[in-house]
């Protein structure tokens, strides 16, 4: 281990071995070289690895830890260290030590799926929404450290009561099963260390000194069972940030950061303030946002990378220029940075809806682009039935496609009949299609059963010959319309869901995709500089047939050199030289739903995930917001958000939109020219 590539604060943070430590990690600090270099440090001093614990948050991060430190201290020792997730480490503890709390070695976990199920039938219901709310409302007690007991003692309505109940019932069935569910794997451990001493004995002494990374996420069964763990020896590191404490929505509290200098009076504080991925105008900014929620501990991110390019504002008329504006960018800094790929970029954003629109013009720009933390919108299961049929029109030997278009909706056509012409066709080395009308085919099906396949094929036919003879948004749009009918597509998403909102919900976006390709069908109209861009009209088959290629994007051989689109949420851990923040809008960031209160805490939160976003970025930075935005179906007028003002842009030399810096100078042409006009018609009086 060499200490020449530490900074004198991460040399203090890896050298205090004796005591409670707390590094407060600033984004991009190199906390996980602290991390990694302090388990070299505490096994030159004697300790053993397989009494060192390293605990985070996501089996990425702990298969990363443990491969820097085999790097760093040996295969064989980095093997030997525990280094894991909260919840891997409690299915150890109590796949060796349930027995205490009357669990078998070989209980089950149950994921999502099964909670639900139990869920339903503890709560008598069928409806998945219901079971769903209740299983969100349990985690979060759970995490809480609530019983089904205390749960019923704090509701606070009748929801909550009636969930408490639940939880009772639920509870009981997870007894009966040998079973528990994934904040068991934290609860029950941190129950078992409380309630025997042989088995908290026994892993005090095995987990000599723990090191918690990402501490500002833990929930309060974590913390519990953190002290549990380290008990009156207290030694242990916790490495986190208070500026990064984004996830209160699922019980991380940051109240665990203000507990430790209580419980641990002799905690050592050391703060990392070396930032070594970004720029010093977009730290400045970073640190002029955050300075406005109170400080627990105070810090300040500097790095020696210089000034760096100014941030960009861009404002945007709507969502859709907002989105052209950023491919616009991307385009741009490609064009001007010579080996800049486009996974060097990544759009940032609130909620999960806003990626579509950026989708369709990442897309329509033919660059590749890959959605994380969400589900991209072409990527949705309505969308992909649609898409299959519009394949079939364009490419009638898409056996993939035939197979999910003759099946979505059913019409009658059973499996056994596909697997016959499924035979025939690959026997005579024809696409499934092909084969419906072969002559020979009727020695192997019924008559019932092919009389559905060619029903099926005459109807794709003239899908067909309609899809390629029919030009315009309007008329695109009633054909798509009227295929849907014939289909009867919104009554089979009715039938798919036993929930009529998730229903809706899917058939308002098969209506936004007939929206998309109608309008590319009555051609694209664009503004730019004053300039009117329009382009020809298209046949619903031409725009079929452009959806096939663009389709494939994802599938190319450089899967990897993507844009990345992403939530804030889903970005922490993350960085990319050139990042955009998208929608940065009051309602949107900071978000506010119409019946929640804004509180100072949430507000604060939401102030902390917009310095996470800053501080993704490394070289270039642009904020994106909006003049008028979508609420629900409507347009509103959009409000800057207040992150805006508080970063203080001014301070390194805002990058004004040169459409705007044009439209501000003819503005001021036109106020000389009329002052003069207006001077000289005062000398003339």
């Amino acid at each position: 281990m060499s200490d020449a590539t530490l900074n004198p604060a991460q040399l203090e943070a890896v050298h205090h071995l004796h005591g409670p430590c707390l590094v407060i990690a600033g984004a991009g600090s190199g906390k996980t070289r602290v991390i990694t270099q302090k388990i070299a440090k505490l096994l030159s001093c004697g300790y053993r690895a397989k009494n060192i614990a390293a605990i985070t948050f996501t089996n990425k991060a702990a298969q990363e830890m443990r491969e820097r430190a085999k790097h760093l201290v040996g295969a064989r020792a980095g093997q030997e260290l525990v280094i894991s997730t909260f919840h891997s480490l409690g299915v150890r503890i109590l796949r060796e030590d349930g027995r205490h709390l009357g669990l078998k070695e070989q209980f089950s976990i149950m994921d999502s799926d099964d909670v639900l199920s139990v869920l339903r039938d503890a709560g008598g219901t069928t409806d998945a929404a219901t079971a769903k709310s209740w299983q969100w409302t349990i985690s979060l007690w759970k995490n809480q450290g609530l019983s089904a007991s205390q749960a019923l003692a704090y509701a606070k309505d009748d929801m909550e009561r009636a969930a408490a109940v639940v939880m009772q019932r639920y509870q009981e069935r997870l007894a009966a099963y040998q079973a528990v569910d994934f904040d068991d794997l934290i609860g029950l451990p941190l129950k078992l260390l409380q309630t025997s001493d042989e088995a908290r004995g026994k892993w005090q002494e095995l987990l000599r000194y723990v090191l918690v990374d990402e501490y500002q996420d833990t929930n309060a069964v974590q913390y519990e069972l953190l002290k549990a763990l380290v008990g009156e020896r207290a030694m242990f590191t916790a490495v986190g940030d208070d500026d990064q404490s984004i996830y209160g929505w699922r019980g991380a509290t940051i109240e665990n950061l203000k507990k430790l200098p209580v419980d641990f009076p002799q905690l050592k504080v050391i703060p990392l303030e070396q930032n070594y991925r970004s720029t010093s105008a977009i730290l400045r900014a970073a640190n002029n946002v955050i300075a406005t929620n109170p400080k627990l501990f105070q810090k300040t991110l500097w790095s020696e990378f210089g000034e760096g390019d100014p941030i960009a504002l861009i404002e945007a008329d709507g969502e859709e220029h907002e989105a052209e504006r950023a491919v616009a960018r991307i385009q741009a800094i490609r064009a001007n940075h010579g080996g800049t790929k486009f996974a060097d970029f990544a759009i940032l954003y609130r909620a999960n809806h806003q990626a579509r629109i950026f989708e369709q013009a990442l897309r329509r720009a033919e660059i590749p682009y890959k959605v994380s933390g969400g589900q991209s919108f072409f990527d949705k299961t309505e969308i992909k039935d649609l898409c299959a049929w519009l394949r079939l029109l364009v490419n009638q030997d898409d056996d993939p496609a035939f197979l999910r278009a003759v099946t979505t909706p059913k019409r009658g056509i059973g499996h056994q009949t596909l697997g016959h012409l499924s035979d025939f066709s690959a026997k005579w080395k024809l696409s499934m299609f092909e084969s419906l009308f072969a002559e020979s085919l009727k020695a192997t099906l019924s008559a019932k059963a092919l009389h559905g396949l060619h029903e099926f094929g005459r109807y794709v036919v003239d899908l067909e010959y309609r899809a390629r003879h029919t030009v315009g948004a309007e008329e695109g749009k009633a054909l798509l319309l009227e295929w849907l009918t014939d289909i009867g597509y919104e009554q089979y998403l009715l039938d798919q869901e036993e929930n009529e909102k998730v229903a809706a919900a899917r058939w308002n976006n098969v209506l936004d995709f007939v929206d998309w390709v109608a309008k590319r069908c009555g051609g694209e109209i664009t503004q730019d500089g004053g300039a009117t861009f329009e382009t020809q009209k298209q046949s619903v088959l031409q725009v079929a047939q452009t959806i096939s290629v663009i389709l494939s994007l994802a599938e190319r051989g450089d899967e990897q050199d993507q844009v990345v689109l992403t939530t804030l949420h889903a970005s922490k851990g993350l960085e990319w030289p050139h990042v955009i923040l998208a929608g940065v809008n009051e309602g949107l960031l900071p978000f506010k739903s119409e019946d929640e209160e804004m509180t100072p805490q949430r507000l604060e939160e939401e102030r902390r995930l917009m310095y996470v976003g800053i501080t993704r970025a490394r070289r270039t930075l642009a904020v994106s917001t909006l003049r008028r935005r979508k609420k629900n179906r409507e347009t509103v007028m959009g409000i800057p958000s207040r992150f805006i003002a508080e970063m203080k842009l001014h301070e390194s030399g805002i990058k004004e939109d040169p459409r705007e810096k044009l439209k501000r100078m003819r503005e001021q042409f036109a106020a000389k020219a009329a002052a003069s006009a207006a001077a000289q018609q005062k000398q003339a009086d």
